[in-house]
């Protein structure tokens, strides 16, 4: 079904890695793509369980927009181990104006498709995603 605000659709392979990340933990991140030309959400890479929050980050393109997962491992101050799935609109401010528009207006029915993510950030700049940032969201 597409999006009426964009017109855009989501590739089921998109729900289908996010219930194995959520459900299985086979995929520590899933960073997403908009294939204009056929006007949908893809996945572009999968990480695997081992990887850590470098190679995600590492992963998003400078000067592209993305959505993407990640599931953060964490320990409480009260010493317990939890997780929490973050989903990651990355829009740089090197990115085409078009394309910062569709993953605009896109990303919340996206979003909604992909049900259980926990934490929302939005990044123009690797800054705005820090580790630190996230430990601080995941808290």
């Amino acid at each position: 079904m597409a999006n009426s605000a964009s017109g855009m659709s989501v590739h089921d392979e998109c729900k289908l890695r996010f219930l194995d990340l959520k459900a299985k933990r086979n995929y520590r991140f899933i960073i997403f793509k908009i294939e204009e030309k056929i006007q949908q959400v893809v996945v572009e890479k999968l990480g695997q369980p081992e990887e850590g929050y470098e190679d995600f980050s590492s992963s998003l393109p400078d000067n592209e927009c993305r959505y993407a997962v990640y599931d953060f491992d964490f320990i409480t101050d009260e010493n317990c181990q939890k997780s929490k799935i973050f989903f990651i609109a990355w829009s740089p401010d090197t990115s085409r104006v078009r394309s910062k528009m569709v993953y605009a207006s896109s990303k919340d029915r996206f979003k909604r498709e992909l049900d259980g993510t926990q934490v929302e950030l939005q990044a123009t700049e690797p800054s705005e995603m820090s580790i630190d940032i996230v430990k601080s969201r995941a808290m």
